[in-house]
């Protein structure tokens, strides 16, 4: 996956890096924990400036966010608990886990999005919420753009920092990734089986 993340990166420049962190707002398979750090790593070689990869990274991610909570406002609260209620197993939740998650939104609202943005897979799933239970466009946009800007220089530092060692840790963390994903996996699937549906 890397390989083609640096060519884009290369021949799109700040463009490409924000096109790819809409992109993995949107399609969350394409991870922001390689997408940054590769081009923190190309700031480090000189072909960027560091402070430009976070800027472009930030924005991109910001436009991403906003998608999910456009939609998510369009849908509004009614339509989503109707889809839950069709796909209620799979979703693993219930039409009744909607209010509940509304009551606690409506007292945690601005820190979850905020500290959400910092959390891989939450950082896309908690503009959910944020458009399903009416949060301003102000409000979101500002904590959204202060979480992703935070995410974005702590990934991009990562790899500026690295530098020529980005190499020898990536291959590190492959390994230690995939164990994360079938762990993640694992859990999904048990709670798919022992989900009980409202009647």
């Amino acid at each position: 996956m890397s390989t083609w993340i640096t060519d884009l990166i290369d021949s799109m420049g700040y463009v490409g890096i924000a096109v790819l962190m809409l992109l993995e707002n949107v399609f969350p398979p394409l991870p922001s924990e390689v997408v940054i750090p590769l081009a923190g790593h190309s700031a480090a070689n000189g072909d960027m400036s560091l402070g430009g990869v976070i800027v472009a990274g930030s924005i991109g991610s910001l436009m991403g966010a906003y998608v999910w909570y456009l939609a998510a406002l369009w849908l509004g609260a009614r339509r989503v608990k109707a889809f839950v209620g069709r796909h209620s197993r799979w979703l693993t939740l219930n039409p009744s886990d909607i209010d509940r998650i509304a009551g606690w939104f409506k007292r945690f609202g601005g820190i979850s999005v905020l500290l959400g943005r910092l959390v891989p897979t939450v950082r896309t799933l908690i503009s959910v919420p944020a458009g399903v239970f009416r949060m301003s466009h102000g409000v979101f946009l500002l904590l959204t753009g202060i979480g992703t800007t935070i995410w974005t220089t702590a990934l991009a530092g990562m790899g500026y920092w690295l530098g020529t060692e980005y190499d020898a840790v990536g291959k590190w963390l492959s390994p230690v990734s995939t164990v994360i994903i079938a762990v993640l996996a694992a859990i999904y699937l048990y709670r798919v089986v022992t989900f009980r549906p409202e009647s």
